[in-house]
């Protein structure tokens, strides 16, 4: 689904991150700029240390860059005191990580109301807006269960929710399938998908597999720490797999799972 209308959530302007490693210093990032409009849902993709969670980490206001500025809904986080970047990723960005990070010793419907809680705008009241989103991704049933006692693709539909819990316009997603079986996998996509849909979220996943980047909007390929262009043979490569499972979805040959929202 394209966007929505025009307004500019996410900019990067040529961004650089520079690591060091003992005495070497890596070149995480090679001047990266790009723009994502409300509602979009686009796939960082690329081989292992291209750069794809370093980026999604500068994204997030989980790093800062060497130079270079990252714009969400118009502030630049890079120049922002801790205290209002911690304000920003509350309010303006939703994360979800393969590992899920739920507290173990809380509840779903607790999990959820957390980011809430620590929001100073007083939009929802915790609770309700926890279990209003659990139930919206087939958990009504489990808001009272404990990250233990529910399974992988249960414990990241709880993760989404929690992201979602004071509506950002901006969610992030790490390998947030890296975890889970086939089945999951597509469940936790079309939670995703809605979540784009309905609330006009601008979704940002990165993903090693092209099954997922088939099923975006827009796919961004990082190779050694740059935008690559479609000229790069490993870049070509993935677009022509992702092409391919595009025509398969649209041919009902590789048809979509539904979430049970029951």
């Amino acid at each position: 689904m394209a966007a929505k209308n025009g307004a500019v959530v996410l900019h990067v302007e040529d961004a650089r991150k520079d690591l060091k490693v003992g005495e070497v210093t890596v070149n995480a990032l090679r001047g990266v700029s790009l723009s994502v409009t409300r509602g979009e849902f686009v796939a960082i993709v690329g081989p292992s240390g291209s750069g794809k969670s370093t980026l999604l980490g500068l994204i997030g206001g989980l790093d800062t860059p060497t130079s270079g500025q990252v714009m969400i809904d118009g502030v630049d986080i890079t120049r922002l005191s801790e205290r209002a970047l911690t304000r920003i990723r509350n309010e303006k960005i939703g994360f979800v990580f393969q590992q899920f990070n739920l507290i173990p010793t809380l509840s779903a419907l607790e999990n959820v109301a957390l980011p809430v809680q620590f929001s100073r705008s007083n939009q929802f009241d915790g609770a309700k807006r926890a279990k209003e989103l659990l139930t919206r991704f087939g958990m009504g049933d489990r808001i009272h269960h404990r990250p233990a006692q529910l399974s992988g693709g249960q414990q990241q539909r709880v993760a989404i929710a929690r992201a979602l819990a004071n509506n950002p316009p901006l969610l992030l997603a790490d390998e947030p399938t890296g975890n889970l079986d086939s089945e999951s996998t597509d469940v936790v996509m079309t939670a995703l998908r809605d979540i784009q849909r309905d609330f006009d979220t601008t979704v940002i996943i990165v993903t090693h597999d092209t099954a997922i980047a088939a099923s975006v909007d827009r796919v961004i390929t990082l190779i050694d720490g740059h935008i690559a262009s479609d000229a790069d043979p490993r870049v070509s490569a993935q677009l022509d797999e992702v092409k391919i499972l595009r025509e398969k979805r649209a041919t009902g040959e590789l048809p979509l799972v539904q979430v049970d929202k029951r």
